[in-house]
């Protein structure tokens, strides 16, 4: 049975991610995203289930940093979690008495309409995570009257749910991905997902215009690209990409060794089913056997055969 760290405590989104992802798995909460992927860094964890980035909010920073830096891991599926926030307190407790709500600064972004219209007068404080807060509501004595987080927080957590489907917008998803320590890859399934981090050599006109050629003229789709800072001073930036493919895929195989000769450093993250099952529309001349057959000409030629 493998054991997978994932963002906690129990309740959390990612706990939820995770019990569809590997149902069978044994759970391993952690304090934080750098937690639960040093975890698995150190041999405490077989893998880890961690959030990606969210359709309202965008990229989970701490996420994107913590796969660019340390040791690296491998991506090896994603989910594509629908998110709902509840309004949860402990037994007995009425809207109108809530004076202090406890959650997660995501959730507040994403609830602020219903906290304004049903809250007006509740002071709102962020916590470390949506499962945190409904954690804290439960104990006896909290300064806080409920929590923003999942209905499977106050499941385990023993809250009463006040108000369902409380998000400003009611198709909010979250990527989450699982990861674990290099290994062999997942078979390509032709509905791939690769995922890459770019350095640049150096920063000149045109830097950027040059990665993203080397995916242009191949035809590879980019799904989402994010610059990050690389902390060695204003104005340096690493890049994540995600992109349609498996670098089993010649023309995903043909861009990434492109990105290597132009760039400082690529850090591959690995090559997954899309959770979405879409598969790419692929161009007039960059699937498989358009480059196998362009090798074949470009031997024959190097052969004098004109």
């Amino acid at each position: 049975m493998p054991k997978l760290a994932y963002l906690g405590p129990e309740g959390t989104f990612t706990e939820e991610a995770l019990r569809i992802l590997a149902p069978e798995a044994e759970r391993l909460p952690s304090p934080n995203v750098t937690a639960a992927l040093e975890a698995v860094r150190r041999g405490e964890a077989d893998g880890a289930v961690v959030p990606m980035e969210n359709s309202l909010e965008g990229a989970i920073t701490t996420t994107l940093d913590e796969l660019a830096r340390g040791e690296s891991l491998l991506i090896t599926a994603e989910l594509l979690l629908p998110v709902e926030f509840s309004l949860l307190a402990r037994p007995d407790t009425e809207i109108g008495h809530i004076k202090r709500v406890f959650t997660h600064p995501a959730a507040i972004t994403q609830c602020r309409n219903f906290i304004a219209r049903e809250l007006p007068d509740a002071v709102v404080v962020a916590a470390p995570s949506t499962a945190a807060a409904a954690q804290e509501v439960a104990l006896p004595g909290s300064p806080y009257d409920a929590a923003i987080a999942a209905r499977i927080a106050g499941e385990h957590y023993g809250l009463v749910e006040l108000a369902a489907g409380i998000g400003d917008r009611t198709d909010t998803v979250t990527r989450f991905v699982q990861v674990s320590r290099p290994g062999p890859l997942p078979e390509p399934t032709g509905a791939d997902r690769t995922s890459l981090v770019v350095f640049l050599a150096d920063d000149h006109p045109g830097a950027l215009l040059e990665m993203l050629t080397e995916f242009s003229v191949r035809g590879v789709n980019l799904s989402r690209i994010e610059s990050r800072p690389t902390g060695d001073g204003i104005g340096r930036y690493f890049f994540h990409f995600d992109f349609e493919g498996h670098v089993a895929d010649a023309r995903v195989g043909e861009a990434i060794s492109g990105l290597h000769r132009i760039s400082a450093k690529v850090r591959f993250l690995g090559s997954y089913p899309r959770a979405d099952g879409l598969f790419p529309q692929i161009k007039r001349g960059t699937n498989d056997g358009d480059f196998t057959e362009a090798a074949e000409w470009l031997g024959r030629i190097r052969t004098g055969q004109v």
